[in-house]
């Protein structure tokens, strides 16, 4: 079988930068600026991880763990410090509510937008319009600016164009929980019928009872790596420190 996601030996850190007092920061230029008023965090150490074609995954860990960082490296929103990320096919998905959305467009602009950032042609959103809307929910605020919008109109908008570009791997982060409770139905009947169709499905999610009916496999990570790498029960049971 193909594989989908290679990930090789990435890792990633970030800044983070404290505000100090003004007296603080007073005896940090008069000591000559000795030190650092900020810190680095090791969000991903040198992780690596191969998805095959039709695999359905959870990415697994406490917050802070570096999942849904590692699932926007898989997305390319963000890029690696080392390392490489390779994907095969068609990858669309819910990271961040809204993103490539322009606020000051209308949903129907945002679609084709969207659909264009998905790698959609005009006439392939055109074709699938109708059923874009259909499934949004969204009805005639289909023309008007999404910066109207709220966050729950933003997501059924967002996600009803992803699952229409017929992805070849679906991404989708904590997002569901935007949503109300039948659109979350919806929404997860919609992502099932894309497991089952072969497609390849990368899931971060808290809802530990939800995963281990959409995924078959789970990946743990801890402080930015990966500590186990198993069957989705598996994970689960070790996350909740039933092992």
């Amino acid at each position: 079988m193909a594989t989908a996601i290679e990930v090789r030996g990435i890792s990633k850190q970030f800044v983070l930068r404290h505000t100090r007092s003004i007296k603080e920061a007073f005896v940090w230029v008069m000591k000559g600026r000795k030190g650092d008023l900020s810190k680095k965090f090791h969000a991903l150490h040198d992780v690596s991880l191969e998805i095959e074609q039709g695999e359905t995954v959870a990415l697994l860990g406490l917050n802070g763990s570096g999942k849904s960082t590692l699932l926007k490296h898989i997305s390319g929103v963000m890029l690696p410090d080392t390392g490489t990320v390779r994907t095969r096919g068609r990858v669309a998905g819910l990271i961040e509510v809204g993103a490539g959305f322009h606020p000051d467009l209308s949903g129907r602009d945002n679609v084709y937008l969207n659909g264009a950032i998905l790698g959609m042609s005009e006439a392939q959103i055109s074709e699938r319009f109708d059923d874009i809307l259909e499934f949004s929910e969204i009805g005639d605020f289909i023309d008007t600016e999404v910066k109207f919008y709220s966050s729950g109109m933003y997501l059924r908008l967002a996600f009803s164009v992803a699952v229409h570009t017929n992805p070849e791997v679906f991404l989708v982060d904590e997002i569901l929980a935007v949503g109300d409770e039948p659109f979350q139905r919806k929404c997860i009947a919609k992502i099932k019928d894309l497991a089952d169709a072969g497609k390849t499905l990368v899931v971060v999610s808290h809802d530990l009872d939800l995963v281990s009916t959409i995924c078959k496999r789970g990946v743990l990570l801890e402080h930015g790596r990966i500590i186990l790498d198993a069957p989705v029960h598996e994970a689960v049971r070790r996350l909740r420190g039933e092992d």
